[in-house]
């Protein structure tokens, strides 16, 4: 924290800019020997959030032409002083600026030690900071405004709000506990149960809308699959809007699995293309099925391709039976059909009439995605979401330990016996934002960050 850290905040390579982020308490004194403004008047009067034209110099060597951004302490992202030197887009270039910078003074930032200092000054929380890498890393816009609403401070509001009502009841119990003789406000069991509970319900309704978080977060996991040549390599095809699977009349044309990453309703699914399910003697296509029903037990939703002109197979009633909520039935080639009454077999099970040659059927398809993930609502909760396994398991030990709490009030426990559970509940949801945490989980955190964020 002590150090004064640079560090290129744009990808290294040639481009039309660069930029490089100088922060610390000797940010200014770097700049004021590396910098030649080309308006010295307008440089001298240090007005915050401010570009200014010039040169850069290594002692008397011109480097490049560049504008330097000017944001002082308190009023910047890290806290600290920062100036960002925008340079040519040259990799030379950028390299010579930074090097003439550490030789006057500068350390090179490590990865995400811009961020971790932005926390550490209390210029962002830990929901934020995580936010920060989630908005870097989206590849759907529902993620992109998922880790935009953590950002500005939406889901930070409602732990600190949980987090005050614990740390209020756990200050009345201690305050009795403590100082008996004294005129201290003391809560009954009932009205202590009835915070406790109110905490409860504020930790269960976080956690229900948690594994959409999840979702939007990380993507689904999405594995196509039934017997051969029913559709299941056109269908990827068709949602990818690209040939990336063979495609041929020949059963059993797909052997291995093939993994691709596609937007469906603005959710991320991480699909698996699998080998057609059937009684096969090559040994390379029993390797393939064998994959596909290893992938079926990792999968958090199933597309189970079937012909809608076909009854269905023992294969297919069995993944069925076995993964009936995860499965979405993809009833595939109804242009097929003469009539409907082939789907009578499967009516108490949510089927989609398709025809990827047609084309029919997408738009269902998405909906009864969204659906599954929105747990039934139309459109995105306003709701703040966790979406970190990180924040979930926390919230769920909280979850564990108010319950814990709960159960004592009614076996009539003694108060310090109760003010254990409350502050276990207090250390959990402390976790999530920061106000409780260890050096080694924010150095786990902040690594994941790219070098110059």
């Amino acid at each position: 924290m002590y150090d004064t850290i640079i560090a290129m905040a744009t990808a290294m390579g040639e481009t039309s800019i660069h930029i490089l982020r100088l922060s610390g308490s000797k940010a200014g004194t770097i700049i004021e020997e590396c910098f030649e403004p080309q308006n010295r008047e307008r440089w001298s009067r240090r007005d915050n959030f401010t570009l200014n034209l010039g040169v850069f110099k290594d002692e008397l060597r011109v480097l490049d032409e560049v504008l330097v951004g000017r944001m002082l302490a308190p009023f910047s992202y890290t806290g600290e002083d920062v100036y960002e030197i925008n340079c040519h887009g040259g990799t030379f270039v950028a390299q010579r600026i930074l090097q003439a910078c550490i030789r006057h003074g500068a350390k090179l930032a490590e990865p995400g030690e811009f961020s971790k200092r932005a926390f550490l000054n209390g210029k962002m929380d830990l929901v934020q900071a995580e936010a920060v890498i989630d908005l870097i890393c989206s590849r759907t816009e529902t993620a992109a405004n998922l880790a935009l609403t953590q950002l500005g401070g939406g889901l930070s509001e409602t732990i600190v709000s949980l987090r005050e009502k614990i740390l209020e009841t756990l200050a009345f119990i201690e305050a009795g506990i403590d100082f008996p003789e004294d005129d201290v406000e003391s809560l009954d069991r009932e009205n202590l149960s009835h915070r406790i509970s109110e905490a409860l319900l504020d930790t269960r309704h976080l956690l229900e809308g948690s594994k959409t978080g999840k979702i939007l977060r990380d993507g689904l996991l999405t594995v196509i699959v039934g017997r051969p040549n029913v559709g299941k390599s056109s269908l990827l095809n068709a949602l990818l809007h690209e040939e990336r699977a063979i495609v041929t009349d020949i059963p059993g044309t797909t052997r291995d699995e093939i993994r691709e990453s596609v937007s469906v309703g603005g959710i991320l699914l991480k699909l698996v293309d699998t080998a057609g399910i059937c009684e096969s003697q090559d040994l390379v296509e029993r390797l393939g099925i064998e994959r596909t029903w290893k992938a079926l037990q990792t999968a958090e939703l199933i597309l189970l391709v079937v012909q809608a002109n076909q009854p269905l197979t023992k294969d297919e009633c069995n993944i069925l039976d076995m993964y009936g909520e995860k499965v979405i039935i993809i009833t595939n080639k109804i242009d097929l059909l003469e009539s409907k009454e082939v789907f009578l077999e499967y009516k108490d099970r949510k089927w989609i009439p398709f025809s990827v040659l047609q084309h029919r059927g997408f738009e269902e398809l998405e909906i009864e995605i969204r659906s599954r993930v929105y747990q039934g609502e139309a459109v995105l909760t306003s709701d703040p979401l966790l979406s970190s396994v990180r924040q979930i398991s926390a919230l769920e030990r909280c979850d564990t330990a108010l319950k814990q709490a709960l159960e004592s009030i009614k076996l009539g426990m003694p108060w310090d016996i109760l003010s254990i559970d409350l502050r276990e509940a207090l250390n959990s949801v402390s976790e999530v934002t920061g106000h409780n945490v260890q050096e080694s989980l924010l150095e786990d955190i902040f690594s994941r960050f790219c070098i110059g964020k």
